[in-house]
């Protein structure tokens, strides 16, 4: 396996995934396979639009599981002593200040797998998390966006 094909983690990260793809297995699996043998016993096929939408269903859950068991078996979790402090790296927790709205918050750079914008899970592929790569506490960073321009200076890095 190449560094290209390695997916790096948070233990978080890793250990939300673990968790999804135990869900899927062991209940939303079973559910949508319930869901076909009660559709099946309700008429005919060529028109029973239940079974239908859970054999559609059942090809998101499998073709998930096949995802994360591949994220799972390529990624690598970074360790504590992976994540810089002097300057931003993949897993710091970069802490914000939004030069226009006085706003200051908190986000965690992340891989792509494990973005979630929502709960300030930057990914380090986003315009935010490339301005953000490298930088140091007190660096100034300008993001374009559609709307325009943010800018935000770093307050603080940890991991």
């Amino acid at each position: 396996m190449s560094t290209d094909d390695i997916i790096t983690l948070t233990p978080e990260g890793y250990t939300r995934i673990e968790r999804e793809l135990e869900r899927l297995r062991t209940v939303e699996r079973r559910e949508v396979t319930d869901r076909i043998r009660d559709s099946q016993q309700s008429g005919e096929f060529a028109e029973n639009a239940e079974y239908e939408d859970a054999k559609i269903e059942q090809a998101f859950v499998e073709g998930r599981i096949r995802d994360l068991r591949r994220i799972l078996q390529h990624s690598q979790v970074l360790q504590p002593d992976d994540v810089p402090t002097d300057c931003v790296g993949l897993g710091s927790y970069v802490l914000l200040h939004d030069l226009e709205h006085r706003d200051t918050w908190e986000v965690r750079l992340v891989g792509s797998v494990e973005s979630d914008p929502d709960h300030d899970r930057i990914s380090d592929e986003s315009p935010i998390g490339r301005a953000l790569m490298g930088r140091k506490a007190g660096n100034e960073i300008i993001v374009a966006v559609p709307d325009g321009r943010l800018r935000y200076r770093i307050e603080g890095i940890r991991r």
